[in-house]
């Protein structure tokens, strides 16, 4: 399909989404703020500086309320001090890429030394050629720095690098840096505008290994 393969991290790799959506739930309670699930849809695949400019956009009362320490230190003691379960199909496809030597690499939105723990908990970190974080970029997705700075790493260029990824931001990213896209969807369904961008969008990374087919 392509000489290199990009991922996703959180809700791609690990099953870390319905953690995040959990945890920001009972401190949205916790402090009295109104939970809305529009508004935490925009946040999912953004790093925490773009998270913070659209809660204080959109969520009333967040500006006064320390959210962020609190959903920062509520999630880390779930999903990055234990170990998180990796998605459906994850570990065959990596064992698969990295026999037919093609080069992968992670593009995540989280900082890249708390993504580098979570992947070493959960097993996989050693079948990754290179690593960019959320704290490596200047914008985060949908912007396709992270996608571009992460096929630089690899030294592939971006159209011949296959794209997976779960959130709409995240395929906005990647398909703005010119790549293939798949979507695996986690907690959220692709929006219409996502959906029109005419990328594959399919149920586990089972599908994607199923369809690819090493030089």
């Amino acid at each position: 399909m392509r000489d290199a393969v990009i991922f996703d991290m959180d809700g791609l790799l690990l099953d870390t989404e319905v953690i995040a959506l959990r945890t920001f739930k009972e401190v949205c309670r916790d402090l009295g703020l109104t939970f809305d699930m529009d508004v935490y849809r925009r946040c999912i695949g953004c790093n925490m500086q773009k998270i913070d400019l659209i809660l204080a956009e959109f969520l009333p009362g967040y500006k006064d309320s320390n959210l962020i320490p609190h959903w920062n230190a509520a999630y880390r003691e779930e999903a990055i001090l234990k170990p998180v379960p990796t998605k459906a199909g994850v570990i065959p496809l990596l064992k698969d890429l990295k026999s037919w030597g093609i080069p992968t690499a992670v593009a995540t939105s989280t900082a890249q030394k708390t993504a580098r723990s979570k992947l070493e908990n959960a097993g996989i970190l050693h079948f990754f050629d290179d690593l960019v974080g959320g704290d490596m970029v200047t914008d985060s997705k949908p912007h396709p720095e992270i996608y571009l700075k992460a096929a630089d790493a690899i030294r592939t260029k971006p159209g011949h690098c296959l794209a997976l990824e779960d959130s709409d931001n995240g395929v906005r990213a990647a398909h703005a840096a010119g790549m293939l896209v798949f979507q695996i969807p986690d907690l959220v369904d692709p929006s219409a505008d996502v959906r029109a961008l005419g990328h594959e969008v399919v149920d586990s990374l089972h599908h994607v290994h199923e369809r690819f087919e090493p030089k």
